[in-house]
């Protein structure tokens, strides 16, 4: 089948590719319109120069799935697709928008005519070898309308997509994926640091993350991802602690709030990740200067 692919950075010029792969129509546009032409270039896929143009090369009713940033790249974008689609039309919004905010724009859409599909969208920079995990929110009749779509990217057929409910859904059960990842990779950061500081038995960190690979309970593809990076480097040194956080983390413990559900681990490794980020300095500040004022402690200063 067709579809415009709008958003062609790394996830969304990997999904053209690998549509490409399936044999199906793909209109490309991203706003360098370079990326745009290599991508035809290198795949097949017809270039469009602007959103406009995209809806333009499609028959309706047209697949116009959007792999845009979060946020207000993604809202400009819909502002501007409510004057160019038309009834029976469906947009996919691959990106990783808030629920809430995707439940909105379904019914808005609604009200046009057009459906509004939320698909949470996992696999990162393998999804092109591997295919990716596709996280499905919508009408069943929109979602069966592009079956043909979500076959070609998930890893198989019938395998590594699922539509899981009304609009939102998609988006929510991404971001409890995003939030699970966090509490994942805390802990093995956790783990290999007691590793590494246990420095009289000198483990070999690649040799150990490799064996656990095999038959452990902790093996995954996380761990996998590891054991290639440690094999090249176990100390590490060139890289700064600094770990970012996309939202999604957030997202997911405000919704743990919210419910009154409990969740320490997904919490304590997005916290961690706000250290990272030097945001507990003025805290840790504070700390030695109570510290210092109760037990006459020495401080370090700069």
């Amino acid at each position: 089948m067709q579809v415009a692919m709008i958003g062609l950075g790394k996830m969304g010029a990997n999904m053209a590719r690998r549509l490409r792969r399936a044999g199906h129509e793909v209109v490309g546009y991203n706003l360098d319109q370079d990326v745009t032409q290599e991508l035809a270039d290198e795949c097949g896929l017809e270039v469009a120069v602007s959103l406009a143009d995209a809806v333009a090369k499609m028959p309706a009713p047209r697949a116009i799935w959007l792999m845009l940033p979060a946020g207000e790249p993604t809202e400009q974008t819909l502002d501007e697709l409510r004057g160019l689609l038309s009834p029976g039309d469906i947009v996919i919004e691959g990106g990783n928008s808030n629920y809430q905010e995707s439940q909105s724009r379904a019914a808005e859409m609604k009200e046009l005519g057009i459906d509004y599909l939320d698909v949470g969208t996992a696999g990162g920079i393998w999804g092109l070898q591997n295919g990716y995990a596709l996280m499905v929110g919508g009408d069943a009749s929109a979602v069966k309308r592009v079956e043909p779509l979500m076959q070609a990217l998930a890893p198989m057929p019938d395998k590594g997509w699922l539509h899981c409910g009304p609009s939102g859904a998609g988006h929510f059960v991404k971001m409890v994926h995003n939030g699970i990842e966090y509490g994942i990779m805390q802990v093995y950061a956790e783990g290999f640091s007691l590793l590494k500081g246990k420095t009289e038995f000198g483990f070999d960190l690649a040799a150990i993350s490799g064996m656990w690979q095999d038959g452990s309970v902790i093996r995954s593809w996380l761990l996998e991802l590891t054991v290639q990076f440690l094999a090249q480097d176990q100390q590490l040194n060139g890289i700064e602690p600094y770990v970012a956080d996309s939202g999604e983390g957030r997202w997911t413990v405000n919704e743990a709030i919210a419910q009154g559900v409990p969740a320490p681990a997904i919490t304590v490794a997005l916290m961690t990740r706000f250290a990272s980020q030097g945001k507990d300095e003025f805290g840790n500040k504070m700390l030695a200067m109570m510290r210092k004022g109760f037990g006459g402690h020495a401080i370090k200063v700069k």
